[in-house]
């Protein structure tokens, strides 16, 4: 089993950081990755120069994620050598330290809440609010979009981000615990910030984009897998064989294309990013969505999070019922 600590401190990190995730929600004040965001930019500033595009780009990555792993790594270090003699006190702390791991790294509430920024005003019709809350957590031009566009632009977003900041996440903290979780997370950062085909960033982000296309490889396959299962399964199935290798996305594809076939929805199709018209193919089966459509995308990421809840909880408790 590639569990990195005893499975009881993987079940109570994974209880302390739920907990925290829906009573207390994101850090209001001092997010590590508001912090960590500051870091990349200087760091873009800096190393994006000359035609060592890519070679200065790996090393970017590579420092900006050794820091916080290395600081991680020690504090867990100190905490083991500390209560080394106190095995419950050791146990908590561990689970302790695990968990706020796995709460920076969550992105539900988050997700969550931002879609539901985009629906309240677009079912009432207020077009210039819904397109000013879709800008907030997408790249693509939002200032001509119509009812529809906005609408299919928020599940798409729901349907990637469920995967990006929630799944693939949990699935690399069962695997490698805070580490996993937090190289994840962190990845995904540096993608979302350098990972586009820009002139600027072709070059520099092409290592982070590559990183977080390995890191989501399976995660993403489990979440089209989990949206299929949950919705319209032969739709999904469908969608997923037929129109998600015409995506220009490797994880993307599998994921938008399963979940629109499970909600019996068409996405995807041409969109404006960085001035330019990106030619996208069609995704999904059924009608283009509506305002009331985002609430059923988010009622699937809700699902498909307790179906993973359920397996993950299961997991360790296996385990330990397994050593008696």
């Amino acid at each position: 089993m590639l569990l990195c600590f005893h499975p009881l401190t993987l079940l109570l990190a994974l209880a302390i950081a739920l907990v925290l995730e829906w009573c207390v929600g994101e850090p209001r004040r001092f997010h590590p990755l508001v912090g960590f965001g500051r870091w990349v930019k200087r760091m873009e500033q800096q190393f994006n120069i000359g035609r060592m595009g890519i070679a200065l780009g790996a090393f970017s990555v590579l420092i900006l994620l050794a820091i916080p792993l290395v600081i991680f790594l020690a504090v867990e270090q100190i905490v083991t050598q500390l209560t080394d003699h106190h095995a419950v006190l050791q146990l908590a702390l561990l689970a302790l330290l695990h968990g706020m791991a796995l709460w920076f790294a969550l992105g539900a509430n988050s997700l969550f809440r931002h879609v539901d920024a985009i629906a309240k005003p677009l079912i009432a019709q207020d077009l210039p609010a819904a397109r000013y809350a879709l800008s907030m957590i997408v790249s693509r031009d939002c200032t001509q979009l119509s009812e529809t566009d906005i609408a299919k632009g928020a599940i798409e977003s729901t349907l990637e981000n469920g995967a990006d900041a929630i799944f693939s996440t949990l699935f690399w903290f069962v695997l490698l615990g805070g580490v996993g979780a937090i190289v994840h997370r962190l990845a995904n950062t540096l993608d979302a910030m350098w990972g586009y085909r820009t002139e600027r960033l072709i070059y520099f982000g092409r290592c982070a984009a590559r990183l977080d296309d390995v890191l989501n490889f399976i995660p993403a396959r489990l979440t089209a897998a989990s949206y299929a299962v949950l919705g319209d399964t032969r739709l999904a199935w469908q969608a997923w064989r037929e129109q998600a290798p015409l995506w220009d996305s490797p994880n993307a594809g599998p994921v938008m294309a399963a979940g629109a076939g499970a909600l019996r929805l068409t996405l995807g199709g041409n969109a404006i990013y960085h001035g330019r018209i990106e030619l996208r193919t069609w995704l999904g089966f059924g009608p283009a969505p509506l305002a009331a459509d985002i609430e059923r995308s988010i009622d699937l990421v809700k699902k498909t999070l307790a179906l993973w809840l359920v397996c993950l909880l299961a997991l360790p408790l296996l385990t330990i019922a397994m050593s008696f």
